[in-house]
């Protein structure tokens, strides 16, 4: 039955994946880059927010963490899996900086009630270890697979063949890692199990939907429609 959690999670699918493409359009590759960073930050904050969608118990930030797939897909595509890479490192490294930072900012004297924001921004010690590792080892995992499989074939056409492939491994692994870290001995292992078997066919089935949106990225960029872009940002 379609409630209020499925139609918002179908509704952020849909925000998350006209964004990407629309700051991809207009902007070119680094706005992808930014993406990367900034999705994952919303991801990790989202994280610890537990809800039930199609009938799976599942954490909130699934959404904003697949689509860094799509981000990092187009880059591999169009740019190849250097630049992939790299936007991955660089978001890896801005998380860690953005924690440190927040909890920073909490050690000053403040007559603002600073709770509300503690509970946010000063993640378990152990979803941090989790998330980064989880993110590092997938993302990467995700480049490998995708990047494989262009350069022995890069069709065009078998654009849904990688963008399928990839993410069935990655996010198994990235999914593992994270729940094993982070829930074992938090959740009982039949909810821990739940959680993360929801959690990745989430993943998975929002990653596989980005398949035309890697063609019609990689259609703009055979038409020359991003390169004028990217070479104003690089130019400046």
């Amino acid at each position: 039955m379609f409630g209020q959690n499925e139609i918002l999670t179908v509704l952020e699918i849909m925000i998350n994946f006209v964004a990407i493409m629309l700051i991809y359009r207009y902007f070119g590759k680094l706005a992808l880059v930014v993406w990367v960073s900034v999705a994952l930050i919303m991801a990790n904050l989202q994280v610890g927010i537990l809800i039930s969608t199609f009938g799976m118990s599942a954490t909130l930030g699934n959404v904003a963490y697949a689509s860094t797939y799509l981000a990092t897909d187009i880059l591999n595509e169009n740019y190849g899996p250097k630049v992939a890479r790299r936007a991955v490192l660089i978001a890896f490294f801005i998380l860690i900086i953005f924690i440190l930072t927040m909890n920073f900012c909490f050690m000053f004297d403040t007559s603002n009630n600073m709770a509300p924001f503690k509970a946010v921004f000063t993640p378990l010690f152990r979803y941090l270890v989790a998330s980064l590792i989880a993110y590092f080892v997938s993302e990467n995992t995700d480049i490998l697979i995708y990047g494989f499989f262009k350069k022995r074939n890069p069709s065009f056409k078998l654009i849904w063949f990688r963008c399928n492939l990839s993410p069935i491994f990655s996010e198994l692994l990235d999914t593992t890692i994270f729940s094993l870290i982070a829930f074992w001995g938090v959740f009982s292992l039949p909810v821990m199990i739940s959680i993360s078997l929801s959690t990745y066919l989430i993943k998975v089935i929002t990653s596989m939907c980005d398949t035309p949106l890697v063609y019609l990225a990689k259609y703009w960029k055979l038409k020359g429609k991003i390169d004028g872009i990217d070479a104003e940002i690089h130019s400046d």
